[in-house]
């Protein structure tokens, strides 16, 4: 990654955009872990602070065979990482000392904890009047919350799946858990911004389900039930309001087409040499299928005689007619078929990180693309406790003597074992 389009005359990039920012994450799950990798993977000093043993998502599924967590290597690279008892009194004071003496570019804090007065912003501005805070919320009012259960109480299961369907359907993916991480980055860069020309901190708060309620009101959903009267129904795998939806081919496969304007329709029809049928059924219904209003309304019509033509022509054939048009169009992947394309692997977005307890794997840096350098980062989650030392030593100023008796007396997790920091040097280098 790099946040210029040309290298410099060493033939190396410049800093990343956020090189100097000091972070302290304490976080679980995925919105806050994924704000504080967002900072991290654009140059940011993020220290994610676990309680002693990991916080609950250390362990979460999926797992390599090792009993590593995926989950928790995917939202944590480019972090440094201690552990600290969080409960005990010379814990708490170890870690609001990492806030507040973490120099003018740090006090800046990122979590989803609930239930520590000592972590709130209240507590903290006291030792450091500048603070930028900002905490993931489930409910505006604090109450706790978590994706699916957001996504249940805002209507979209109700909207989502078969036509006809009776029971709600959830999605797999946390759709609001990546917004409101990205709204908690976001905040943060907008406070340190603020406080850059004023000089002074900022709390902030974001809750998973008013990113969801915003949504919903953003797209016109609430509107239409308000306005319109309208109980949004299933449709299945169109798209509402357009012409989108799927098709089989001869030999199993399946295809996700969209024809979103008049050019794209028109070519959809070229394609399935499908202009003169429709054509007539356009004249003898009196309707207009240049409009996206009546290509919806006629949407399963269409749909049949368009069906036809695809289950005449194998997904190699469907899939040369289609790259010569304007469609919008994409066959249908597993996650399996997505690690074995080499398009994914030649993408500059993708490198190959050797992740301890996982080994060498394709993994993301930031879909934010910085100039015309390489987007790639190469950077892994740490090992649970790799950084104590370093934070410790480097931020507090204390010796590797101090360190050694705060693990003596458990105030900080038990370090990395030879053999474990021996692999994450391996996997840097």
């Amino acid at each position: 990654m790099t946040s210029d389009a040309t290298p410099g005359r060493d033939g190396t990039f410049p800093a990343l955009p956020l090189a100097g920012m000091r972070v302290l994450e304490l976080s679980s799950f995925v919105a806050a872990p994924l704000g504080g990798m967002t900072l991290a993977q654009l140059g940011a000093d993020v220290v994610r602070v676990d309680p002693i043993g990991g916080a609950p998502d250390h362990t979460r599924w999926p797992l390599a065979p090792s009993g590593t967590s995926l989950y928790w290597a995917g939202l944590n690279k480019g972090k440094r990482s201690i552990t600290v008892d969080l409960r005990s009194g010379e814990g708490k004071k170890l870690v609001t000392r990492l806030v507040t003496e973490s120099g003018p570019d740090g006090g800046i804090v990122l979590t989803n904890a609930v239930g520590r007065t000592w972590l709130e912003y209240e507590a903290l501005v006291k030792h450091r009047p500048d603070l930028v805070h900002v905490r993931v919320e489930g409910h505006y009012d604090g109450t706790p919350a978590v994706d699916y259960t957001v996504n249940a109480a805002v209507g979209f299961p109700m909207v989502t799946g078969p036509e006809g369907h009776a029971d709600p359907v959830n999605h797999v993916l946390p759709a609001w858990d990546i917004a409101c991480g990205l709204y908690a980055a976001l905040g943060i860069l907008s406070a340190d911004r603020r406080r850059r020309i004023t000089g002074q901190g900022q709390r902030m708060t974001v809750a998973l389900y008013d990113v969801a309620l915003a949504m919903a009101g953003n797209l016109g959903f609430l509107a239409e039930a308000q306005v319109n009267r309208v109980v949004r129904k299933r449709l299945g795998n169109y798209l509402y309001g357009g012409f989108a939806r799927d098709f089989a081919t001869s030999d199993g496969g399946r295809v996700m087409v969209c024809a979103l304007t008049a050019r794209h329709w028109a070519d959809l029809l070229r394609v399935t040499g499908m202009r003169d049928v429709v054509a007539a059924l356009e004249q003898s219904l009196g309707v207009d299928f240049g409009s996206e209003d009546d290509r919806f309304e006629y949407r399963e019509v269409l749909a049949g005689l368009l069906s036809r033509w695809f289950a005449r022509h194998d997904l190699a054939q469907v899939r040369a007619e289609l790259a010569g048009s304007s469609l919008l169009w994409s066959v249908y992947n597993t996650f399996t078929d997505l690690v074995g394309d080499d398009l994914i692997a030649r993408n500059p977005m993708i490198d190959v990180i050797d992740q301890p307890g996982v080994g060498r794997h394709l993994a993301p840096g930031i879909p934010l693309a910085l100039g015309q350098g390489p987007r790639a980062s190469g950077l892994r989650a740490p090992v649970l406790g790799e950084h104590t030392v370093e934070v410790l030593t480097g931020t507090l100023g204390l010796s590797g003597g101090d360190v050694s008796e705060l693990v003596r007396k458990g105030v900080v997790g038990p370090l990395p074992t030879a053999e474990e920091l021996a692999s994450a040097s391996a996997s840097t280098s």
